[in-house]
């Protein structure tokens, strides 16, 4: 009897109680408290849209070169016998100083025999003068008629006239080349390189060296066909709207210059597509003190260029990497929702968009950075009546939700 309880009727009376206690507690659990779910809006850093007038600034480069620039040749044979000491290399001189001088000795003699050969020549004409008013004389002593030309001796008269004519040329000629053995600076400058110097013999058309002038540089600016629309050129401008601000690192200094646009090139070039403006810089080494406190500017140096170019009103500037493909902008409306504008770019560079038209008065540009937005999402606006820090990095704010984060833990 005991054995056929434990086998049979024990486990049955385990298995109903099992049934009965898990039915019992099936009819006991609570369901489960239903809460609705809310994502927080996402916080944007924005700012709002203010349009201002704007005078674009258009950049470029250029090298520092000289306006004149000569090569001095010889015109005449000799052997140097002065080498004036300012004429070396990177040597200033002025206008009319004599750089280098040739032997005259030859020249002088020149001059002398041209001179004695005019004198002769004019003797022989006041002779053949005289005998013209002999010959007159004579013919009016045995007729009243009109006397032959060739018995006034006029060819010979004639003769003796071209005689002295060539003389006076030979001699301005001589005079003209014991001139040209004193070598002259044809304006104020300085030396580039020099080739002559004493003792060494020079024929016709040797040279001598190369001077460039001091009294204006220039710098050829290169300009894209986009820049040169927003370029009011010389002739049909105001006086300030060609203005040009050289810059340059000299000695871990950074200097300006002020330069004047003054003419452009008008040809594109073929291989780069860019046309040329040319910018003047008055005395760049500052012989003449026009300018107080003013760095000297060397020829040869590379400069960058800011030229003031045209107005435009009421114009909204935007950070470049704000401008989305398709010239849109992601703003925040009145509503606090992202929506993508259509824009009007009127001019764009590297680092700004200019935006002529296409943003409501209302409208926030906004500045943080946004994975995949969405038009119509709700947002919250950094610093619009919240302690949130303002920000146009996603990292920092980021970091700052982790700081909050940490804090309300440790309370």
């Amino acid at each position: 009897m005991s054995s056929f309880f434990v086998k049979v009727i024990l486990p049955v009376i385990v298995v109903v109680v099992a049934i009965a206690g898990a039915v019992g507690l099936s009819k006991m659990r609570q369901p489960p408290e239903k809460n609705d779910e809310s994502r927080p809006a996402i916080l944007v850093n924005a700012v709002a849209i203010k349009p201002d007038n704007i005078v674009y600034q258009i950049k470029s480069q250029g090298m520092v070169t000289p306006k004149l620039e000569t090569s001095l040749v010889s015109e005449v044979n000799g052997r140097v016998v002065e080498v004036a000491e300012q004429f070396v290399a990177g040597g200033f001189f002025t206008k009319g100083d004599v750089l280098v001088r040739v032997e005259q000795s030859d020249y002088l003699t020149n001059v002398k025999a041209a001179q004695a050969a005019l004198a002769n020549a004019q003797a022989m004409l006041a002779e053949e003068k005289a005998r013209v008013r002999v010959a007159e004389e004579e013919w009016r002593s045995f007729t009243d008629g009109t006397a032959p030309a060739l018995g006034l001796r006029q060819p010979q008269l004639a003769s003796a006239l071209a005689s002295v004519q060539s003389a006076e040329a030979e001699l301005e000629r001589a005079k003209r080349d014991l001139a040209r053995t004193e070598i002259r600076a044809p304006y104020d400058g300085m030396v580039r390189s020099r080739a002559a110097n004493i003792g060494q013999f020079i024929s016709r058309g040797s040279v001598l060296g190369s001077i460039v002038g001091t009294e204006v540089a220039e710098i050829r600016l290169p300009l894209t066909d986009i820049d040169m629309a927003f370029l009011a050129m010389p002739g049909a401008m105001d006086t300030e709207a060609n203005t040009v601000t050289l810059s340059s690192t000299v000695a871990g200094q950074q200097l300006t210059w002020p330069a004047k646009l003054v003419r452009t090139e008008g040809i594109l070039d073929e291989r780069s597509r860019v046309i040329y403006v040319v910018a003047e810089v008055t005395d760049p080494y500052q012989r003449q003190k026009q300018a107080q406190n003013q760095p000297v500017l060397n020829f040869g140096r590379f400069v960058g260029a800011t030229i003031t170019g045209t107005q435009a009103e009421q114009i909204v500037r935007v950070e470049r990497h704000l401008l989305l493909p398709g010239n849109q902008v992601l703003v925040v409306d009145k509503d606090n929702t992202l929506q993508f504008r259509q824009v009007e770019v009127d001019r764009a560079t590297n680092e700004f968009a200019y935006i002529q038209a296409g943003l409501e008065p209302t409208d926030q540009l906004a500045l943080s950075a946004i994975s995949n937005p969405l038009a119509g999402t709700v947002v919250r606006v950094a610093g619009a009546g919240s302690d949130e820090p303002q920000s146009t990095d996603g990292t920092q704010l980021a970091e700052a939700a982790a700081a909050k984060a940490d804090k309300v833990k440790e309370q």
